[in-house]
C-alpha cells in the first residue's frame, strides 16, 4: 500500500539520496527499497523513483514487488506494452498477487477501457485480504462510466471497513447527489451519524441536504452539531450562516460569518454575504464598506462586482453603478453578465448607442436570457432601428422559441414597420398562447394596441378562448 503522501523523509531514504550524492554504494534490503520508492512516487520525484527502483532490482533481482512497482511507474509514463510484458512475468511467478490486477485495470482506465478495468479489479477482489483500497478504485471506475449506484455502494464498502474514510464519504453524497436521492442521503448520514456521533463532516453533509430541500431548521441543527463536533469548523460556520440568511436572522448569520473571517485570513466570499445582510438590515454604509472588501479581496470574483453595481442600482445611482460595472469590465471584459449590467445602466441613462454595444457583447459572449433580448430591442427602438430590433428578438426566439414575451413584442415591432398581416399573424399566435399576458403587449406598445384591426383581433381571440 502506497505511504503517506505527507511523511518525514526516514532514515533509508536519507542514506538513499545520501549516496547518490557520493557515489558510495549502500545495501537497502527489499522493504527498504520499496518504502524509498514509495516516498518519492508519492512525492512525484518520478526520476528518482526510477532510480530506486534500478538499484533495488540490481541488489534484490527477484523481487516481485519491486518490480510491480516498476511497472507502476511504466503504467505512469503510458509505457503499457513495457508494463503488460512485466505483469506477464510476474503472474507466471505469482499468479495470485493481487497487484498484478489492480495494474492491470490501473491500464485499461487509462486507455479508457472502464468495464475491462472493473474486471480487472473485481478478479483482485476475489484474492485479496484488504479490499478497502480495491473497492475505492472499483468506485473510480465505475464513476467514469457514470454508473453512481455501483459506485456509492463501492464508497459504501470503504467506509464500512474504515469509518473515518472521510473521502470515501464524500463520494457517497456526491453519488446520492447525482442519482437526485437527497432522501436516501439523510438516511445514509442519519444513519452513519447512530455510530459516529461526533464526525463533523456528516453533520455538514447533512445540514447541506437539508439546506437543499429547504428543510432550514433542520439544516440548522446539523450545522450547530457539527460545529459542537468540531469548532473550528469553517465550512459549519458558512453554511449556518446562508441558513439563517433564509430564515431572515441577519445579525446570527452575520455573526457566523464573521467567525470564519477571524479564524483564518477572510474570504471575499464571507465579505459578500456580510454585506448582503446588512443590506438586508437597511445598513447601507455597512453593506457598501462588505461589497468594497469583497472586490478588494477577489477582483476576480464577480458575484462581488455584480453585488456592488446593483447596490447602487438599486439606489438609482447610474452614474456610480457605471463607474463599478466598468472597473469590472476592465478586469475581465469576456465576462458576459457584466456587460448586460453595462447594458442595463447605459439605457438607464438614455446612452443608447453605449447600451446597443453592450447588449451586443452579452449575447456574443453567451448570455442568451429573454430579458435580455427584450432589453436590447428597447434599446435599438430608441435608436430607431425597428428592424435591427425586429431582427433581434428573432434571434431571440431561436434559443427560446416558448417565450411569448419574445411573441409579443416582435407582433409589436413587425407592426410598427407596417407589416400589417405578418404583425397580426404574430400576435394572434400569441395572444393564442397567453392570453393573460396581453398587458405586456400594451404597455410596450399603446399605440399599435389601440389600433381598430389590433382591437379586433384581441376581440376575436378573447371570445374563442371563453
Amino acid at each position: 500500500m502506497s505511504s503517506d503522501p505527507n511523511e518525514q523523509p526516514t532514515p533509508p531514504i536519507s542514506k538513499f539520496e545520501s549516496m547518490l550524492k557520493t557515489d558510495d554504494v549502500y545495501f537497502f534490503d527489499a522493504e527498504e527499497f520499496e518504502d524509498i520508492i514509495h516516498h518519492y512516487l508519492n512525492h512525484g520525484k518520478i526520476s528518482l523513483a526510477k532510480k530506486a527502483i534500478r538499484m533495488g532490482l540490481q541488489q534484490h533481482p527477484h523481487s516481485l514487488d519491486i518490480r510491480l512497482l516498476e511497472v507502476e511507474v511504466m503504467v505512469f509514463e503510458n509505457r503499457f506494452d513495457e508494463a503488460e510484458k512485466v505483469l506477464d512475468q510476474v503472474q507466471l511467478l505469482d499468479p495470485n498477487n493481487e497487484e498484478i490486477y489492480v495494474q492491470r485495470a490501473n491500464i485499461c482506465s487509462k486507455q479508457d477501457n472502464h468495464e475491462r478495468a472493473i474486471e480487472f479489479l473485481k478478479q483482485a477482489l476475489e484474492i485479496a485480504e484488504d479490499d478497502a483500497d480495491l473497492y475505492s478504485l472499483l468506485g473510480m471506475e465505475y464513476l467514469f462510466m457514470d454508473a453512481y449506484g455501483e459506485a456509492r455502494d463501492c464508497f459504501m464498502q470503504c467506509l464500512d471497513s474504515d469509518p473515518e474514510d472521510y473521502a470515501s464519504l464524500y463520494n457517497i453524497i456526491y453519488c446520492f447527489e447525482y442519482l437526485d436521492d437527497l432522501h436516501g442521503a439523510i438516511r445514509y448520514l442519519n444513519a452513519y451519524l447512530e455510530t459516529n456521533p461526533y464526525c463533523q463532516i456528516a453533520w455538514h453533509q447533512l445540514g447541506k441536504q437539508y439546506y437543499t430541500l429547504k428543510r432550514y431548521e433542520e439544516a440548522l441543527a446539523a450545522f450547530d452539531f457539527a460545529i459542537i463536533s468540531d469548532d473550528t469548523f469553517l465550512g459549519a460556520y458558512f453554511e449556518k450562516g446562508r441558513v439563517l440568511e433564509k430564515l431572515g436572522r441577519y445579525r446570527e448569520a452575520i455573526e457566523n460569518y464573521s467567525a470564519t473571517t477571524e479564524m483564518e485570513d477572510p474570504t471575499s466570499h464571507a465579505y459578500l454575504r456580510m454585506g448582503r445582510c446588512y443590506e438586508k438590515l437597511g445598513k447601507d454604509d455597512r453593506a457598501r464598506h462588505y461589497y468594497y472588501l469583497t472586490v478588494h479581496e477577489d477582483p476576480l470574483l464577480d458575484k462581488g462586482w455584480l453585488a456592488i453595481t446593483d447596490y447602487y442600482l438599486r439606489r438609482k445611482d447610474y452614474l456610480k453603478a457605471r463607474e463599478y460595472i466598468d472597473k469590472a469590465l476592465n478586469i475581465d471584459g469576456e465576462n458576459p453578465t457584466y456587460w448586460k449590467r453595462s447594458g442595463i445602466i447605459h439605457k438607464a441613462l438614455g446612452e443608447w448607442h453605449e447600451a446597443d454595444f453592450a447588449f451586443k457583447q452579452a449575447t456574443e459572449l453567451g448570455n442568451y436570457e429573454v430579458d435580455s433580448w427584450l432589453l436590447w430591442a428597447e434599446v435599438l427602438r430608441e435608436c430607431g432601428e425597428l428592424q435591427a430590433a425586429a431582427s433581434i428578438l428573432e434571434q431571440g426566439m431561436e434559443f427560446h422559441p416558448d417565450a411569448v414575451e419574445l411573441l409579443f413584442h416582435l407582433a409589436g415591432f413587425t407592426l410598427l414597420l407596417h407589416q400589417v398581416e405578418e404583425g397580426e399573424g404574430l400576435l394572434r399566435k400569441a395572444l393564442k398562447k397567453a392570453p393573460e399576458k396581453l398587458t405586456l403587449f400594451k404597455k410596450a406598445f399603446p399605440e399599435i394596441s389601440r389600433a381598430k384591426g389590433v382591437q379586433r383581433i384581441i376581440r376575436e381571440c378573447q371570445k374563442a378562448s371563453q
